[in-house]
């Protein structure tokens, strides 16, 4: 079990955050990047800091871009994975609000294809939800489930393809856990089918503000 992190706080306004996961870098699959809702105008010199030390710690970094569900242009998508890879070095992007439909499909793996031409080694999909199988394709990982800690375990269902599919390439991001249930989150992802996954305490409207304490619980 590894764990995906993104944390959308700023290292100026939480060090502290960002130390914590620095220490913990060996034990995450990836680290989220997100300094404005994507790369931003400019780089900004805390977060070429923290990529610096998140890759010398061991950590492999994606930079998060919004698709807005296919709406957003492709060049637009290029065009910030290109800053990102310019400015802080990412290995790889997080394609948020990603379709889930069979004929958005034809799109995204356009999409991924000029991604990965331009450098993105991995390339992670969230649609949050189970999408058409042929998403899996695509991707390295797949965000299958994203929502909030009830909802994860009082309405999960996982269809029968995903079984096909080895558990590395699934992750399920679960906000508002209870601190002293992150460990069971983790448990209930990996008998879930996912072996990626990303329990964190914070609730909307932004969740990602810390990293989840998984990181700094005993390992095992």
């Amino acid at each position: 079990m590894t764990l995906l992190v993104p944390l959308y706080v700023h290292p100026g306004e939480d060090p502290g955050a960002w130390a914590r996961l620095i220490g913990a870098a060996p034990r995450t699959y990836a680290v989220v990047l997100n300094p404005a809702s994507g790369p931003g105008p400019r780089p900004d010199p805390a977060f070429t800091a923290a990529a610096s030390a998140l890759h010398g710690a061991g950590a492999r970094l994606l930079g998060y871009v919004d698709t807005a569900y296919g709406r957003r242009d492709a060049a637009e998508v290029n065009y910030e994975i290109l800053r990102y890879r310019e400015w802080y070095g990412v290995d790889g992007c997080f394609l948020d609000r990603v379709t889930a439909e069979r004929r958005g499909l034809r799109a995204c793996r356009r999409l991924v294809r000029s991604l990965r031409s331009l450098g993105a080694g991995t390339v992670v999909l969230n649609p949050g939800v189970h999408p058409d199988p042929g998403y899996l394709r695509l991707a390295d990982l797949v965000i299958t489930f994203e929502g909030d800690w009830s909802t994860y375990v009082g309405a999960f269902s996982r269809p029968g393809w995903t079984a096909r599919h080895p558990p590395e390439r699934f992750c399920h991001l679960v906000y508002g856990v209870p601190e002293a249930l992150v460990p069971l989150a983790v448990r209930t992802a990996g008998e879930r089918g996912a072996a990626v996954s990303g329990p964190v305490t914070g609730g909307l409207p932004n969740p990602w503000t810390e990293p989840t304490p998984a990181l700094t619980a005993p390992a095992g």
